[in-house]
């Protein structure tokens, strides 16, 4: 499972000309589920997505947390990240996970979060999407487990 996270100061998500998802401070979480992936992968990546410390403290050194910011998450699910690129100048998409396998996991990563008490808006799972972001820094991190 692969989330490429933005720390962002403001990220919104439209489909059909309407905003369906946004937030200010916090994290842009582009989701990519692969064929191996399981529930307990799922909930590491949560995990780790929400306590990465990519947040500047009082002496600009990123040591906070999600939580310790009071941010929010904005999750996309993005099949494409699972892509290989190794070879040719097509990208194979053999590794993704199936439609019905990541719609699974992308809700439960969405629900997991959420029962944790991070505030957790959403993308439409399948649907063609315009993902706006304010990248603040840049910070953009490749998380995989």
């Amino acid at each position: 499972m692969i989330a490429l996270i933005q720390r962002v100061s403001g990220a919104s998500v439209v489909v059909d000309r309407q905003t369906i998802g946004a937030i200010d401070k916090g994290l842009l979480v582009l989701l990519g589920v692969e064929r191996e992936d399981t529930r307990d992968k799922m909930e590491k990546l949560a995990t780790k997505v929400m306590s990465y410390r990519v947040f500047s403290d009082d002496n600009g050194k990123m040591n906070l947390n999600l939580e310790q910011v009071a941010g929010s998450l904005l999750v996309v699910s993005q099949f494409t990240l699972a892509a290989d690129t190794d070879r040719g100048l097509r990208p194979s998409f053999s590794g993704a996970g199936t439609p019905e396998q990541a719609l699974v996991l992308y809700e439960e990563f969405v629900a997991f979060c959420r029962a944790k008490g991070v505030n957790t808006q959403t993308g439409q799972f399948g649907a063609d999407m315009q993902v706006s972001l304010v990248n603040d820094g840049p910070v953009t991190f490749n998380l995989q487990v």
